[in-house]
């Protein structure tokens, strides 16, 4: 409680008192009539009515000025010393009102307003009864009634017994509002404590990188802290008090299982997680069970954004794969390609030097155009599965190579009507480092690529520009297509070797440019809309590049 609210309070016990008082005066009154003045008893009560107005009108002076307070306590006791005059002096039955500024006062000035209040009163006290017993009258309303005085010993007895009284309610209740007081000041600072604790906890939990949810035992979210509303893009207040196993979409097999947890630490599942309509997230969420301070039981759910590290998996599987075939490239190549080269050289001296009717010219060249077609898909698989041990590193303007590709596409034969192939490149050279031949290779196969995917006819496009935002301004090479688009599904596996889905391809082209970005300490960014098209950006960073795919090629060849 504040000090204005305790000065508020003390003027109503005023006025309580006050009402207690006069509605006693008039019992009395009424039973035994001339048991004590009634005008001078009457004008001391309107007069403490009219105060108590008073200190409410001052009330906020008061708070702000002590010494009015003091003032207040003062006027009490004066007031309450001319109750016990008028009512009998020493033989009076109020002089135990005294003690109640005593105790109002240890409540706002604690001790030294307890023992300043009951010094006043004891003086005054000390004074009627000596004025009493002086015979000394007091004209007007606050003249004594004749009553009869005890004797002196008797009176000195009452007053020693009621300043006693007055000076040990003063100690008593002043210790007790010093005690209250430094109770107040310890539970305020313990109270800031904790406050500070629960906001540094607070901080702590909304600084984590992983999401950070807690649920009682019906499953409804209780707390969701500030990674769980970025990793989910569902806000704190929308989540809590609403089943976690919606907002965290968990998938059918792990919702049914949370009973499993009181035989187990905790849980794990990895699932895909769709973030809004247009984005979807592989989420890693593990539950335990929390038990509550009450003893009641619920759930812990930390959760994380392991879709990079889900990517890094496959690109480590893929990666073991790929060595894999780079271990059986020179088998190949000698087991299949030297006996193909003898068998299609043999092959074309009978067809020269035999007379064939043309049924079997005819299968003569269909034996030697699929000798062909091996041995392009076998020259295909070498070149990504045995990188180049010497790259022509030279600097380049990437906006030739896109153009001379893009020429090369328009009098080709994948080229058909209804295909437009268009460039988009800045003004100005395009400067980087590199192999010609593999940036050459990597638009070739990504457009190549590109115009298969739109068998009806469609734009192309092929775009280079420097990244301004990036830090060193990385290289991004665009190649964007109108065709049938790739399933969300299937753009994690396009990189793999032979995955094609053209009807020629060999499913060696998208995994030739993934290993030459790659080199490069580069990344290819697809997105695809089936229905509407494709676009890849091959994002090439420009600090080292080249000195780096120098140096993995040649691990790769060793």
């Amino acid at each position: 409680m504040n000090f204005r609210s305790r000065l508020s309070t003390l003027i109503a016990v005023r006025v309580v008192v006050s009402t207690l008082l006069l509605g006693s005066a008039i019992l009395i009154q009424l039973a035994s009539p001339g048991a004590f003045p009634i005008n001078p008893f009457f004008f001391l009560i309107g007069l403490t009515y009219g105060l108590a107005v008073v200190y409410t009108v001052t009330l906020s002076y008061a708070a702000r000025h002590l010494w009015m307070v003091d003032v207040q306590f003062a006027l009490d006791v004066v007031l309450i010393s001319a109750f016990i005059h008028v009512t009998g002096g020493i033989t009076s039955y109020f002089s135990l009102l005294y003690v109640m500024p005593v105790i109002a006062a240890s409540t706002i000035r604690f001790r030294r307003g307890a023992l300043q209040v009951a010094t006043l009163g004891a003086v005054l006290y000390l004074g009627l009864v000596m004025l009493q017993y002086s015979h000394v009258e007091l004209p007007g309303v606050l003249s004594m009634p004749d009553v009869v005085l005890p004797t002196l010993r008797y009176a000195q007895y009452t007053v020693a017994i009621n300043i006693g009284g007055f000076f040990a309610v003063a100690m008593l209740s002043g210790s007790l509002a010093e005690g209250l007081r430094s109770a107040g000041a310890r539970l305020e600072t313990a109270s800031l404590e904790m406050a500070d604790l629960r906001a540094f906890n607070e901080y702590v939990i909304d600084s984590l990188l992983s999401g950070l949810a807690t649920a009682d035992a019906n499953c409804r979210l209780l707390t969701f802290n500030r990674a769980a509303t970025l990793i989910t893009g569902v806000s704190a207040d929308k989540a809590v008090g609403t089943d976690v196993r919606d907002v965290l979409q968990l998938p059918a097999e792990f919702r049914n299982r949370f009973d499993l947890l009181a035989k187990r630490r905790a849980m794990r599942v990895d699932y895909r997680f769709r973030v809004g309509d247009d984005r979807s997230i592989e989420l890693g969420v593990t539950a335990a069970t929390l038990v509550f301070p009450d003893g009641r039981r619920g759930y812990l759910f930390t959760f994380q954004d392991v879709t990079d590290v889900k990517r890094l998996e496959r690109d480590a599987r893929l990666q073991q794969r790929l060595a894999a075939v780079g271990e059986m490239a020179a088998g190949i190549a000698h087991e299949i390609r030297n006996p193909l080269a003898s068998m299609s050289g043999s092959i074309q001296v009978l067809r020269q030097e035999l007379t064939l009717n043309s049924e079997q010219a005819q299968l003569m060249d269909i034996v030697l155009r699929e000798s062909e077609r091996l041995n392009d898909t076998i020259r295909s698989f070498l070149a990504y599965a045995r990188p180049q041990q010497k790259l022509a590193v030279a600097k380049l303007d990437v906006r030739q190579i896109v153009s001379d590709t893009a020429m090369l596409l328009r009098n080709g034969t994948d080229v058909k009507e209804g295909h437009v192939v268009d460039v988009e490149a800045p003004a100005d050279p395009v400067w980087y480092e590199a192999d010609e031949h593999q940036l050459k290779q990597v638009v070739w196969n990504l457009a190549t690529n590109g115009l298969r995917a739109m068998p009806g006819g469609g734009r192309l496009l092929l775009a280079v520009r420097i990244d301004r935002t990036s830090r060193d301004g990385d290289l991004l090479i665009t190649v964007q297509d109108q065709g049938r688009g790739i399933p969300a599904d299937d753009i994690e596996s396009i990189f793999q070797p032979f995955r094609s889905t053209f009807e020629k391809g060999t499913g060696l082209g998208l995994a030739i440019v993934h290993r030459i970005v790659t080199d490069y300490n580069g990344s290819i960014e697809v997105s695809s809309t089936v229905g509407v098209g494709t676009t890849m950006i091959v994002r090439l960073p420009s600090a080292g590049s080249a000195a780096n795919a120098a140096g993995a090629s040649q691990a790769a060849a060793v």
